[in-house]
């Protein structure tokens, strides 16, 4: 995981795509559109633009296009010789960890909870498996637990009609967001402060902190999208930092899924 390794590579010689990584599996999309986007590139500029910057630009680009804020993507990047299963497997939050587990894998990135809290608002947009919170759903909650999720039952009941106890829906896909789904705004802070975030992970950020500095951004998000959008834009750059080859490292391929050396 990381800008050392990349998600775009198929499984071949020597590499175990992290596409087929648990997070990933059955989850990411959207790699035929950056094929097309490459082919587009190589054929203006061959091998100048690296896949990494091409998924960098294009996610500006959505989150922008969505009604988000846009910001000066630092250009510069090559692309790894490898991808990481296991660490994929190892450091991309798993959807029912804990606020404690999500705040330690943000740090071994160099990111801040105010990191966390920010990037997770990325789920105001996109789309969930089934899978990825199905057991919470079906999970009696303790009379002493999580008593904004029992007052919101409605959400509750909705998503278990979406998502049999069955596994023959698990694949299914849900909105992150309810509200708004295909727009980048701030509603989902205030999903969240009335219990309705879809994953676990975007629960335990109030649930699991009710009157720390994790809640407080929350609320602060939650009131100000203006806010919302500067730190975001703050911390998908500081994301960007994570480990980046440049100079003479790795290459500039040809395809993204393959090796040039191939």
């Amino acid at each position: 995981m990381g800008c050392d390794a990349s998600v775009l590579l198929d499984n071949g010689v020597g590499v175990a795509s992290e596409k087929d990584a648990g997070p990933n599996l059955n989850s990411l999309r959207g790699f035929d559109v950056v094929d097309k986007i490459k082919f587009l590139l190589e054929k203006a500029c061959p091998g100048t633009v690296s896949c990494a910057d091409l998924l960098a630009v294009a996610a500006r680009d959505a989150v922008n296009l969505r009604g988000g804020p846009y910001w000066e993507v630092e250009l510069g990047r090559r692309d790894s010789l490898a991808a990481s299963q296991i660490g994929a497997n190892q450091y991309i939050p798993t959807p029912n960890s804990t606020l404690e587990i999500l705040i330690a894998n943000f740090a071994v990135q160099g990111l801040s909870p105010t990191d966390l809290v920010v990037l997770s608002g990325s789920h105001t947009i996109g789309r969930s498996r089934c899978l990825s919170f199905k057991q919470r759903i079906y999970t009696e909650i303790g009379e002493e637990e999580y008593d904004h999720h029992r007052r919101y039952s409605g959400f509750r009941r909705i998503l278990r009609s979406i998502c049999p106890r069955t596994s023959k829906r698990d694949n299914a896909l849900v909105p992150l967001d309810f509200m708004t789904s295909t727009r980048f705004d701030n509603l989902y802070f205030r999903n969240v402060l009335q219990g309705k975030g879809l994953l676990q992970t975007d629960n335990v950020l109030v649930a699991e902190d009710p009157e720390g500095e994790i809640s407080n951004l929350v609320w602060r998000f939650a009131a100000d999208q203006h806010l919302f959008f500067r730190e975001f834009a703050l911390s998908i750059v500081k994301m960007g930092r994570i480990n980046p080859l440049v100079g003479e490292e790795g290459e500039i391929r040809r395809n993204c899924r393959v090796l040039n050396s191939w």
